[in-house]
């Protein structure tokens, strides 16, 4: 198993990850893509989620303030941001767990979490890496557990497939843009999938997907 992928920082360079929660604000309607995440994934009280490439802490947060009974968990492999997501954390007074480490080797049992969430982080991963971090998402959901995914999509307009022709080329979104990122998820096991929203940026289509791992077939 592949367990140190090719590793993009925020924004490619490392003194930009200080600016990474302004600069996220001005690109994108972030609150509203988080939010949006948030509210199809119908989260009950005392599941247990992880959010894959949590960044600085939004998501995390967001979650763990929209639903404080749930087990919220953050990873991610930089370690300068998950400084900044552990400060945000305490300021908040929210007892979220951070923990440093690969979407494509996750340090999590078998059937952990109920809700797997990555937002803005699988187009930083090589279509390979791509591909396993799905497979390791899918190990670790329950039965009947959920993934959502906010990241690059297929543009499905002339201006997103402008946008498209420069931003196809920046980091790892090729294969998001030509809408293979609902293809490897399927092929990682989860059924249905589905595009639930889509978002016009400045940088491009954003989309929602939502996607389960089917219950186990009773004997």
């Amino acid at each position: 198993m592949k367990n140190s992928p090719r590793y993009i920082p925020a924004f490619h360079f490392h003194w930009l990850t200080r600016w990474y929660d302004p600069i996220m604000r001005r690109l994108f309607p972030e609150s509203g893509i988080k939010t949006a995440l948030i509210a199809q994934a119908r989260i009950q009280p005392s599941q247990n989620v992880l959010d894959v490439g949590c960044g600085t802490g939004t998501l995390t947060l967001m979650i763990k303030q929209i639903q404080p009974d749930t087990g919220e968990n953050g990873l991610d492999m930089n370690p300068q941001i998950l400084d900044i997501a552990r400060r945000k954390a305490e300021q908040a007074g929210e007892p979220i767990v951070l923990q440093q480490g690969t979407a494509t080797c996750l340090p999590y049992l078998n059937e952990s979490f109920d809700h797997v969430f990555a937002s803005l982080m699988l187009h930083h991963l090589t279509r390979e890496d791509k591909q396993q971090a799905l497979r390791e998402a899918f190990r670790v959901l329950k039965p009947g557990g959920e993934l959502h995914i906010a990241d690059f999509g297929k543009p499905h307009d002339s201006v997103m497939r402008l946008i498209s022709l420069v931003m196809r080329w920046a980091e790892e979104v090729h294969d998001n843009i030509l809408g293979l990122l609902p293809v490897f998820i399927a092929d990682a096991g989860f059924h249905p999938v589905e595009e639930t929203t889509r978002y016009r940026t400045v940088v491009g289509a954003i989309a929602l997907y939502r996607a389960c791992k089917p219950m186990r077939n009773k004997l």
